[in-house]
């Protein structure tokens, strides 16, 4: 990656979030992340805002915004097209993973979404995959949006503090990236579940002292 990156640096800052943002959302958008490498990507644009190339803020919004957008769109190319996509040709070596793919979504749902995204290949048909299946968009969009903020803000940032070590960063991210986004949603269920329970409490107390 390391002449990708050199490419990418003597372009100017304005191409890099450009080209970042473009793979990102053709990664999703289009159905072929199992080609176009969007998690290598959002890592170089860290890897570039680590070399004071171009703001890291500007990265992570880049990135999480493509990734979102691509998703939505893989959704309606999904929904309107999805029988004739699963009979690609292309996805015949990949029949087995796509498979695996459509009974994770039937199991998990949404969570599916989310967590997809952390599997090249999962992340590449998901989106698509929701869409033929019909998952309510507004589901979709919900953990569509969850996904792709905590992705996105992760892969950018690891690349930005692994710097010239970005190359493991990439292997890593695949491995460990999944119970990262685990451990954020359950974080954030039981920070609901607390809420929610106080609420309740709440609500039962000035009932009580009402009558």
């Amino acid at each position: 990656m390391t002449g990708l990156l050199d490419q990418l640096l003597a372009a100017g800052p304005w191409v890099v979030l450009a080209v970042v943002g473009l793979v990102v959302f053709v990664e999703d958008a289009l159905f072929v992340g199992f080609v176009i490498p969007g998690e290598t990507a959002a890592i170089l644009g860290g890897v570039a805002a680590q070399l004071g190339h171009v703001p890291l803020a500007a990265v992570i919004v880049t990135v999480v915004l493509a990734a979102v957008l691509g998703d939505s769109v893989g959704y309606e190319v999904g929904r309107h097209f999805g029988p004739r996509i699963l009979q690609l040709r292309v996805l015949d070596k990949r029949r087995a993973r796509l498979d695996d793919a459509q009974d994770f979504l039937a199991r998990r749902g949404g969570m599916a979404v989310l967590l997809g995204r952390w599997v090249a290949f999962f992340r590449a048909v998901m989106p698509a995959l929701a869409g033929a299946a019909r998952m309510p968009y507004r589901t979709f969009l919900t953990f569509n949006a969850i996904g792709g903020i905590i992705w996105g803000v992760v892969v950018v940032t690891a690349g930005y503090l692994a710097g010239s070590s970005y190359a493991q960063v990439e292997k890593a991210i695949g491995r460990d990236g999944a119970l990262i986004a685990v451990g954020v949603v359950l974080l954030a269920v039981a920070v609901w579940k607390i809420r929610e329970h106080r609420a309740s409490s709440l609500q039962r107390t000035e009932e009580t002292d009402g009558a």
